[in-house]
């Protein structure tokens, strides 16, 4: 049996009892203790076990960014219980094959959710819980008939009808199950334990201060108290959904290092938000998602300084990116605001981290130089090391341990994780080559390897290129199939305001920084580009606009 420190719940115990009136998470205008957020969730892991809730229970969370997601995480990790994200943008269908897949034996979801949870519930009689949050509204949307035969109450009563759980021991070997976004594809359930959980959520809190999670736990507490007393500790602002991976992570990274967390007011990114808060909350960190999440940021302080008050970041001291790289122009405008390290960081739900990379002002090179996280490598499919310098395109491959893989899935999990040299890896398809002094150049990944005329195109090579056009606000490429060439490179594209470019003007940009092959022989114009709430694309949407652009354009002709 693994040790007690290697369980998430036990270590915030910890951190919770060591921090007692200091602020935990901030949200709206209120804020969180650790005192107060430890109780609540110890309250709501009682009410949960007095009905049938424990070890190795899993329940879904359905909710938007705030204490309850916080607190419902907690909760169920106290239990030994497993929370299973679930998108709260899904409709019926979605909802229902998650949970089914999941083999779900509750949900904890908000009330805006109602219509589609009750009628989820009725094709689901295995379901032995719900509990509903009640949203800013006050609707809670509890009508007997709807909910006739399912258990449903108020989340937030049901935490205060309920005494404190009292703790008990637990084991790194307890289940961690995390659904992605389905950006290729179906979303697919990746089993971990926390184990693995801690070594992912300390890069994001711990590991920033130099500092890492104790072998011994006895050691713990005065590592709380040191944390509190650093200058680094992180007051994180999380922008992305709770429900992704990049976000919970970022959350429970800032709070295991001692630290605070802090939530935007809305259920919709708003940066103008941001600007408010940073200075409110003395926010020394942000996380953010790419382009879609740092650009309005960056349009909001380039406004917030040309209308003469600008923005006050004094406090910030980093604002990184998980997942999705961002292109060099917002880096240079961002960084124009303040002094800070703009971090990226290459990684993956299925596993990672793999590769890091830093941006600091002055640079010359505005574009993050990646290096390996220690113990990934880049290999070739048959598992030896790319030889640095060689220019031979590899994958990234971090440490993965045993028993992690995705649910009912045996055949994709023998495909992502690997035994290469006798130790098993997390190879999820993300291809990179490596330069001569060690430093990564990230291509993408191979789902988004577009095959045409025998020459391979990176998707996302193509993308920012395109939004770095002053006059292009967003942009997805695709490959759809092209009796000639295989496939053809096809644009996505959004304008700014008042924008006129035409489908030339895009293929001239493309080739005045990239190949001829490279540039779109196809490029359809919409009001916006879809991305999920974590800011990654949609391609699935992407394709199905350009079905529609062409059948449109078919009829008219």
């Amino acid at each position: 049996m693994a040790s007690p420190n290697e369980n998430l719940a036990t270590l915030l115990e910890i951190v919770a009892d060591v921090m007692a009136d200091k602020p935990a998470i901030a949200h709206r205008d209120r804020t969180l203790t650790w005192k107060e957020y430890d109780e609540r969730s110890a309250r709501l892991a009682q009410h949960l076990a007095d009905r049938g809730i424990g070890q190795g229970s899993r329940v879904c969370i359905a909710l938007y960014n705030g204490f309850e997601y916080m607190e419902a995480v907690y909760a169920l990790m106290k239990l030994r219980a497993v929370p299973v994200n679930l998108n709260y943008r899904y409709r019926e269908r979605e909802l229902l094959e998650i949970l089914t897949d999941a083999k779900a034996d509750g949900v904890i979801f908000d009330a805006a959710l109602d219509d589609r949870m009750s009628a989820v519930a009725k094709e689901l009689p295995g379901l032995r819980m719900l509990r509903l949050v009640t949203d800013q509204s006050g609707v809670t949307g509890d009508d007997p008939s709807r909910w006739e035969g399912v258990d449903v109450r108020d989340y937030h009563e049901a935490v205060a009808s309920a005494e404190p759980m009292p703790r008990i021991e637990r084991s790194g070997e307890d289940e961690w199950l995390l659904y992605t976004g389905g950006t290729t594809g179906r979303p697919k359930g990746v089993r971990n334990n926390h184990q693995w959980l801690i070594g992912v959520v300390e890069t994001n809190g711990l590991k920033l201060l130099d500092r890492e999670v104790p072998e011994d736990l006895a050691e713990m507490p005065k590592l709380a108290r040191e944390n509190l007393e650093h200058p680094r500790r992180p007051i994180m602002l999380v922008a992305p959904p709770l429900m992704h991976a990049a976000g919970l992570y970022s959350a429970f990274g800032a709070m295991l290092a001692s630290g605070t967390v802090v939530f935007l007011p809305s259920r919709s990114y708003d940066p103008k938000h941001i600007l408010e808060l940073v200075p409110k909350y003395r926010v020394t960190d942000i996380c953010l998602v790419g382009d879609a999440f740092a650009r309005p940021l960056a349009d909001a302080l380039d406004a917030a300084e040309a209308s003469g008050s600008p923005a006050d970041m004094s406090s910030m001291l980093r604002i990184f990116s998980v997942g999705v790289a961002w292109t060099p122009e917002v880096k240079k405008r961002l960084l124009h605001h303040m002094d800070i390290v703009l971090q990226d960081t290459i990684a993956a739900s299925e596993g990672g981290p793999f590769a890091i990379g830093f941006t600091r002002r002055g640079q010359e090179q505005m574009s993050s130089k990646f290096v390996l996280f220690p113990g990934a490598r880049v290999v070739t499919k048959d598992g030896k090391d790319v030889v640095p310098g060689s220019g031979e395109i590899g994958y990234l491959a971090a440490p993965a341990q045993e028993g992690s893989g995705y649910l009912g899935d045996p055949a994709k999990t023998a495909e992502v994780y690997k035994y290469i040299d006798g130790k098993r890896y997390c190879v999820p398809g993300d291809m990179a080559i490596l330069e001569a002094d060690g430093t990564l150049t990230l291509l993408g990944r191979e789902g988004r390897v577009i095959n045409t005329g025998g020459e391979k195109v990176f998707a996302e090579e193509v993308e920012n290129v395109i939004v770095t056009h002053p006059d292009v606000a967003d942009a997805n490429v695709v490959g759809m199939p092209d009796e000639r060439f295989g496939q053809r490179i096809v644009a996505v594209v959004a304008l700014k305001p008042g924008a006129t470019l035409t489908a030339d003007d895009i293929r001239a940009h493309v080739g005045e920084n990239l190949a001829d092959y490279k540039k779109p022989r196809e490029v359809v114009f919409v009001p916006e580009i879809r991305r999920s709430p974590s800011g990654k694309s949609d391609l699935t949407w992407a394709r199905k606009a350009v079905e529609e652009y062409r059948a449109k354009s078919s009829q008219a002709g």
